[in-house]
């Protein structure tokens, strides 16, 4: 009897390899916000079949990196001024309210470590891409000791969608020094398990990144 386990196994590998290879483009903006994706020309670089770039593509779409347009194709998402305001307010939500967990519950190891990323944040400056990278490691670190693994689930698709916006908040002229100083605040806040001062610094932490990308030219 022979074993046909290894087929879908083989298939699904590959379309998530694309998927990975696309998300990649996306979110260095290689592939643009508002583009077409054009599939048969990817297709040939790549060297597959349509049916796994269909099938990465509908994994981009439910993440929401991608958007089918019917008998158009896809294209990159594009995110308008209410995706982006509507993106701040939960990751507000939802961010605030882990750090708040955090600061009860944590252990003080845990918080340590959180005081060793924040000093690798204030060791990225200049640098934006540095700086965008620590950010990003700091935020998901609180999220991964808080443990709500459907947080961190929903946050995780948020910040990805972020990436596509045109005008962040951190490309801003001077909002890196800006978020510097809100994230100091934030960890002083971590240290001294003040949940209450968590919450509120966490949340006019998105409020001031939001006002920044409302301004932004």
């Amino acid at each position: 009897m022979s074993d046909t386990s290894a087929a879908p196994l083989a298939s699904l590998a590959l379309y998530e390899q694309v998927a990975d290879r696309l998300r990649q483009r996306i979110l260095t903006r290689e592939l643009e916000p508002g583009s077409w994706i054009d599939e048969l020309k990817l297709c040939a670089e790549l060297g597959i079949s349509r049916t796994p770039m269909r099938e990465a593509l509908k994994v981009l779409a439910s993440e929401g990196l991608v958007t089918m347009k019917l008998r158009r194709g896809a294209y990159v998402t594009e995110m308008s001024e209410r995706d982006v305001r509507e993106a701040y307010q939960l990751l507000s939500l939802l961010e605030s309210d882990a750090a708040a967990e955090v600061a009860v519950r944590a252990t003080d190891a845990e918080l340590d470590e959180l005081g060793e990323l924040h000093e690798a944040l204030e060791a990225a400056l200049p640098d934006r891409d540095a700086f965008f990278a620590a950010n990003e490691r700091f935020h998901l670190r609180v999220l991964e000791i808080d443990g709500n693994r459907w947080r961190l689930q929903i946050v995780g698709d948020l910040r990805r969608l972020m990436k596509l916006n045109r005008h962040h908040s951190l490309f801003r002229e001077g909002r890196l020094a800006e978020s510097l100083d809100e994230h100091r605040a934030i960890v002083k806040a971590l240290l001294s398990r003040d949940a209450t001062a968590c919450r509120g610094l966490v949340s006019a932490h998105f409020c001031n990144g939001l006002s920044a990308t409302q301004t932004a030219p």
